[in-house]
């Protein structure tokens, strides 16, 4: 009998628990040294405008065609059935449920998540955190968590930013554009959207950005010490966190229904 298969099932199951046992402890390691003194606030700050500030732009054009877009298409199914009155919570309902979220989320991951790996990864082949650890700094405090809790912070403010600039676009080209009216539009928005939407796209920007940070440092982390290994792993993290927001996207959609 041929067990070539059944081991190389075997051996690849276990790489991957392997990995994920590592991910995990580095994800807790990374959160315990964050409540450690001595706090670096500047660095915290730093993080935060790298991944917030800077990823102002990419967000607002993707929200503003977002919007428009959505109201393009809702306005034509819901013309329809006579229902151009509902445009308006059709599409702040779809931004701050999902698309908001979710395009912001994978919208830092391509400018900030992959910018996050390519920095670890370089920083081990220029050997910068064996020269952390002889000045008695802890390279996972120092570099690694503020990461995380800037990608955490920095998340659910610009979901926040995203919806109102897609709600916006949805505006721009459902009233003046399409005719429906102005009061009808904000009107049925407001009556449509509850706290439990809002809710849950917080909750989903919280996730995200844990997941954005943890992802992208540890595939950085792992990377081999070589500009090839580097950028496999620029690569890598983009995808793996990419695919984990949609996944993870679904669950918190499932249990938050």
């Amino acid at each position: 009998m041929n067990l070539d298969a059944p081991a190389l099932v075997g051996r690849v199951t276990l790489n991957r628990v392997q990995i994920l046992g590592r991910s995990g402890v580095f994800l807790v390691l990374a959160v315990l040294q964050a409540f450690v003194p001595p706090f670096r606030v500047h660095r915290l700050i730093r993080e935060m405008e790298f991944i917030g500030s800077k990823s102002f732009l990419i967000v607002f054009v993707t929200a503003l065609f977002t919007g428009m877009v959505l109201a393009l298409q809702g306005y034509h199914t819901l013309t329809q059935f006579g229902a151009q009155a509902l445009l308006g919570s059709a599409v702040a309902l779809s931004i701050i449920r999902e698309l908001g979220p979710v395009l912001c989320a994978l919208m830092v991951t391509g400018r900030a998540g992959s910018a996050m790996a390519a920095q670890i990864g370089i920083m081990k082949i220029t050997d910068q955190f064996p020269a952390l650890e002889m000045m008695a700094i802890e390279p996972v405090k120092f570099v690694i968590s503020p990461k995380i809790l800037a990608a955490i912070l920095s998340l659910p403010l610009l979901t926040a930013f995203f919806d109102v600039v897609g709600i916006m676009g949805g505006y721009l080209v459902g009233v003046p554009l399409l005719g429906v009216n102005e009061g009808a539009y904000f009107g049925k928005m407001i009556a449509a959207v509850t706290f439990a939407d809002i809710y849950g796209g917080v909750i989903k920007s919280l996730s995200f950005g844990l997941l954005i940070a943890w992802i992208s440092c540890f595939i950085g982390f792992s990377a081999e010490p070589t500009t090839e290994g580097v950028s496999r792993a620029t690569t890598q993290a983009v995808v793996v966190t990419s695919v984990s927001i949609l996944v993870v996207d679904y669950i918190l959609t499932s249990v938050l229904l």
